[in-house]
């Protein structure tokens, strides 16, 4: 059924002038195109799909054993439940009831030990962890099973666009057209550099050990971050007696400990972790990530809009990234949607500033809240010393603090897309 609609459609469009080298007849055309297959592209796929909107998901095979993880916050969930598919991934998550954050530095001024509850914002949870290899394993199957999308196992060489369509060069197969291109490719996103949008980049001397592990004591749904001088060092609630951990070193540091042997790195685990969780054994393979910043200078451009490392990327802190994507994806899914049922351009200039300017202040304000946090933890001055742990002291002691900071944690309620909203029954 689907590929005889494909084929109605590109019957359809075979009138239209061709883009590159390719020939009409050659063309595929859908409403959009997605392109990258991590879990940002998948979601992507599914929330226009959800709305309606004939969809190409394009990249390379999905990867079914990815071994680190991911928290999603509540407004995800919800959006995630609004396009119909939380019940199908619901299972595979572990709750996030309660943010344990400790002073682990040995520096003069150190902040009190601060938890913060769910059940003070009457939420079940803050968040869901997940492991990726089952979070794209669901979304994997969820997009083989959806009619209105079409999974294209393929690399892009080159998006070019005129005004009524895009036309995406692939590497190995033909060509297809769309209204509009959505970029989901990462920080090498090949749909960026077409676009001919420009970047600004840089650097920390950290770089993160990341494993999962297991413990001899419950986590009992709380996810403890200790506060390093050279960054945090997080364990990550999964199902039963495992966590996930983000360690955060300097690079030279992380190295010399991904070479340790499992009783040694094991060992060391355990005291940085002050025990709260018992003995630890290793429950995956290591890996290690230099940290890194990216912004685009621009979300937006040649018939196609950048979302989730394409558009930007910063440390694993705080349980931004994929959610940060997510309101990318859910502003974009409500302007494509509603330019789909009133028949106006997908990828006209007009639609593609829109979305840039509404994304533009949550990612400039949770990127650059990243950053300090992080920044904060590598200075010794003691002036900013003096303002992290009075800050994580205010938050500890005044109720109306903690409740913006727990619920601007989840999401910036001064901008939350209507979808993920909870929807009227």
């Amino acid at each position: 059924m689907r590929n005889e609609k494909m084929a109605a459609n590109l019957a359809t469009d075979s009138t239209k002038g061709k883009s590159n080298d390719l020939t009409p007849s050659q063309e595929k055309s859908y409403d959009c195109a997605v392109i990258g297959t991590g879990p940002a592209g998948m979601i992507a796929a599914l929330a226009l799909a959800s709305n309606g909107l004939e969809t190409a998901l394009v990249g390379p095979p999905v990867n079914l054993n990815d071994a680190r993880t991911t928290a999603l916050m509540d407004a995800s969930r919800q959006f995630l439940d609004n396009i119909g598919i939380w019940k199908d991934l619901r299972s595979a998550f572990t709750p996030l009831e309660k943010m344990r954050l400790i002073d682990g530095t040995d520096r003069l001024l150190r902040a009190p030990e601060t938890t913060f509850s769910a059940s003070e914002l009457d939420l079940p949870a803050f968040g869901y962890n997940i492991l990726n290899k089952d979070l794209n394993r669901v979304l994997f199957d969820l997009v083989n099973n959806n009619e209105l999308i079409e999974l294209v196992e393929d690399t892009i060489k080159n998006v070019s666009s005129n005004d009524h369509k895009a036309t995406i060069e692939l590497s190995n197969t033909p060509g297809i057209s769309c209204h509009v291109v959505i970029g989901a490719d990462g920080r090498n996103s090949a749909v960026r550099r077409s676009a001919g949008i420009e970047t600004k980049n840089w650097k920390y001397p950290q770089a993160a050990l990341v494993l999962n592990l297991k413990h001899d004591l419950p986590h009992y749904n709380i996810s403890t971050e200790f506060h390093r001088n050279t960054g945090p060092f997080t364990m990550v609630p999964l199902p039963g007696k495992t966590s996930s951990l983000v360690y955060v070193e300097t690079p030279e540091r992380a190295e010399e400990l991904n070479n340790y042997k499992d009783e040694a790195l094991e060992a060391e685990l355990e005291k940085l972790s002050k025990f709260v969780l018992g003995s630890l054994k290793l429950a995956s393979p290591r890996q290690v990530y230099p940290l890194s910043g990216l912004t685009a200078v621009h979300m937006s451009g040649n018939r196609s809009l950048l979302m989730g490392e394409a558009a930007h990327a910063f440390p694993p802190i705080g349980a931004q990234g994929l959610n940060l994507s997510l309101r990318d994806i859910a502003v974009a899914t409500e302007l494509l949607a509603n330019a789909k049922h009133t028949k106006a351009d997908m990828g006209s200039a007009e639609l593609l500033q829109k979305y840039d300017r509404s994304r533009k202040a949550d990612v400039i304000s949770r990127t650059t809240a990243v950053d300090l946090l992080n920044r904060s933890l590598l200075t010794d001055a003691l002036p900013v010393q003096m303002l992290r742990s009075l800050g994580l002291y205010t938050a500890s002691r005044i109720p109306l603090v903690r409740r913006l900071l727990m619920r601007e944690g989840i999401a910036p309620s001064w901008n939350l897309p209507t979808l993920m909203r909870a929807q009227d029954s």
